[in-house]
């Protein structure tokens, strides 16, 4: 989009203590080792947790992976979003229904789920693991870092 000195990036779950933030982290390491300027945030389409550190098992998993994220604080996404970001990236297919009811009808953001990105994964959802075992945040890494990755490509133009 025009008049930003970065393409910008915003990654949107239910609640932005885990799926968006691991996905924030996953994609400001990949476009840092892309050696790209990006402007990344990530936020939630609910507001239970506005002003909260992400769950502390996605702490933990970023951790292990030189990542930390213990500072990020949960926000719920607006339709100022949609102006802010030149990319507004889904994790699953209810967020990216809700987005695309929030979206103003003049945004040029684009809007996708972070999957579509990654070659033989369209329409995947990246699972959410906060219900589950500790696990589930590893499997919650691995398939945002695969997304993140395809996108910090597609945006450089390189993928």
């Amino acid at each position: 989009m025009s008049g930003r000195p970065n393409p910008s990036v915003l990654f949107v779950c239910l609640g932005n203590i885990c799926r968006s933030p691991l996905a924030e982290a996953a994609f400001r390491l990949e476009a840092g080792r892309a050696g790209l300027a990006m402007s990344v945030d990530s936020a939630g389409t609910g507001d239970w947790h506005v002003g909260e550190p992400p769950d502390s098992r996605a702490i933990a998993v970023a951790r292990a992976k030189g990542v930390d994220i213990s500072g990020y604080r949960g926000r719920q996404v607006t339709a100022a979003d949609f102006d802010r970001f030149d990319h507004v990236v889904a994790l699953d297919h209810a967020n990216l229904a809700r987005l695309r009811a929030l979206r103003p009808a003049d945004s040029r953001a684009a809007l996708s789920l972070l999957l579509d990105h990654v070659p033989g994964r369209a329409g995947e959802p990246v699972a959410d693991p906060y219900y589950g075992a500790d696990e589930g945040f590893e499997t919650t890494w691995a398939d945002v870092t695969e997304g993140a990755r395809a996108l910090v490509r597609r945006i450089a133009g390189t993928g």
